[in-house]
């Protein structure tokens, strides 16, 4: 493929679009690559550091997914033209109906983490799969009406005259 040219795989659900981007999404910031380029390897050095603590299977899932991800497009960074560290990243699938974006499988597999560490996150699921308890889950539990009545009862001094009936 020349770049710019459009084809056809499904008609106007899948296009094969290439195009060289020098920014991030939709092209911003195209002046700024070498950035990217060290955002790119801070995040793989994050992510190596933070492997050993992971103990759930869908954590894992997020830490790979954007490890590949980033992999993928800081190697077109450090190894495409124009030069190291500043390459262009090679962006080719389109679906227009989608949304008015060219991407590649690294940009599908950032965003795929981003979803699922947002639900993980929401549902309060940490590195070890297990769930953080909020604040209130760790407070002792507050007493019922019932649990208050039967205290009274039980706590209520007793009758110092005894009363008679006549």
């Amino acid at each position: 493929m020349t770049e710019g040219s459009v084809v056809p795989v499904l008609g106007g659900v899948l296009q094969l679009h290439f195009v060289r981007n020098p920014g991030a999404a939709f092209s911003l910031a195209s002046g700024m690559t070498w950035i990217f380029s060290i955002l790119a390897a801070s995040v793989v050095i994050f992510i190596i550091w933070v492997a050993g603590r992971i103990r759930s299977v869908a954590w894992a899932l997020v830490f790979g997914l954007l490890l590949g991800g980033v992999l993928g497009n800081l190697t077109d960074r450090l190894l495409r033209p124009p030069s190291f560290g500043v390459g262009h990243v090679v962006d080719f699938l389109s679906t227009p109906w989608l949304i008015p974006a060219i991407y590649n499988v690294a940009d599908m597999c950032i965003v795929a983490s981003m979803v699922i560490f947002m639900i993980l996150t929401i549902r309060g699921i940490g590195l070890d799969g297990k769930r953080i308890p909020k604040p209130a889950d760790t407070a002792p539990a507050a007493e019922t009406d019932a649990d208050a009545s039967a205290a009274d009862a039980t706590d209520a001094p007793a009758d110092p005259q005894p009363r008679t009936e006549s």
